[in-house]
């Protein structure tokens, strides 16, 4: 059965429908959908065991990178490590989180064959689950952003006092990330756009129609994350360029900041994961919101070719939170030195910037991001 605006809408195509009660007043988060053809309904896009089988293995591979950076982050003394492994741990622990809360909605509504209209008509499941998606995708590209900040003041400025963070200021910037996040997910509850049922009726999510409130919404999140991205593509270009820069210079080429390689070999492979995953998704929905709306669809219908690519952005933009802790677990620097032997540690320290006086040198010699 289809409603448009709490109301039955004869345009809605004929199907055999159970004797179900039918609720004569429906929440904001119900539009039209139409998902009654014979032939969709026999060949469902979205396959449970599918994106069971994928939430298990992502589950299990964050599980495994949090256990291996709680190891490392008990045998590191330095401070720049250490801060660096937090907002790894962070973003592990969000990845999980978002996997299961996510996962478990889902393969519920599957089973159960949840029906949203008659069981959540005043639509706090799905604003939960539209917030979920919100949160849980915004936060991985601003840890990551804040990860490449550190380490672009850690690379960059070294011995300045504000490229040294500990691991109480880290996991304060991690839970200011949550926060903001959080607040995000809120704007469509508080009135700034709505979170809806998406096609095929399994998962809530912003919606991409061209009205002022929900467009404002879509263009917040999709600025947010393409910025996010390219603040980090930006920092860690830069950060790269200094340490090869460096590492070329004749004073230190025979000493290696090993910790420095480990820490920008996790970091751009964690930038390059999230820009192949969330880049499609972000720019989609920000041509979305902005092309003019058709005056062939019914009010608040969304043409069906759009809600296909949304489920096929999302699924690659999961991609992210399966892939994101493979980063931890094959590039540390005990799988780095099976590959490339000289990476191993050496007893020498070197700054970046070799000119340094050797009373600064010894003065700064513990507090040096180096191993």
């Amino acid at each position: 059965m289809c409603y448009v605006s709490g109301m039955k809408d004869d345009l809605c195509p004929a199907q055999d429908v159970e004797d179900t009660p039918i609720p004569t007043t429906v929440g904001s988060c119900f539009r039209y959908i139409n998902i009654s053809a014979t032939m969709e309904a026999k060949k469902p896009i979205t396959s449970l065991w599918f994106s069971t089988i994928f939430s298990i293995i992502g589950l299990c591979s964050n599980l495994f990178a949090f256990c291996v950076l709680v190891n490392a982050s008990r045998k590191t003394k330095s401070r720049s490590r250490s801060s660096f492994l937090i907002f790894l741990c962070g973003l592990v622990v969000t990845d999980f989180m978002g996997l299961l809360v996510t996962g478990i909605i889902v393969f519920s509504s599957h089973v159960t064959q949840f029906d949203w209209q008659v069981f959540d008509q005043n639509c706090y499941l799905c604003n939960f689950f539209g917030l979920s998606m919100v949160f849980f995708g915004q936060c991985p590209l601003i840890l990551g952003a804040a990860m490449a900040s550190e380490r672009f003041f850690g690379i960059n400025k070294p011995f300045s006092r504000s490229a040294t963070v500990s691991k109480k200021r880290a996991c304060g910037i991690v839970v200011m990330v949550w926060c903001f996040a959080f607040f995000l997910g809120l704007l469509p509850i508080m009135g700034i756009g709505k979170y809806t049922l998406q096609y095929p009726k399994s998962w809530c999510f912003l919606t991409l129609l061209q009205d002022s409130k929900n467009k404002s919404f879509g263009l917040i999140f999709s600025f947010v994350g393409i910025f996010s991205v390219s603040l980090s593509f930006i920092l860690n270009t830069i950060s790269v360029v200094t340490l090869c820069r460096v590492y070329h210079d004749r004073e230190s080429v025979q000493i290696r900041r090993d910790s420095e390689v480990e820490m920008m070999v996790q970091l751009v492979g964690i930038m390059i994961i999230a820009s192949l995953c969330w880049l499609p998704l972000l720019i989609f929905i920000a041509q979305t919101v902005l092309q003019h709306p058709s005056g062939e669809l019914v009010e608040e219908e969304i043409p069906r070719s759009t809600e296909k690519l949304l489920l096929i952005y999302l699924r690659i933009a999961t991609w992210n939170q399966i892939l994101d802790p493979w980063v931890y677990i094959l590039f540390r620097r005990a799988v780095l030195e099976r590959v490339y032997p000289s990476l191993k540690s050496r007893p020498s320290i070197v700054s970046l910037y070799p000119t340094i006086t050797a009373p600064l040198r010894r003065k700064y010699r513990q507090e040096s991001v180096i191993q």
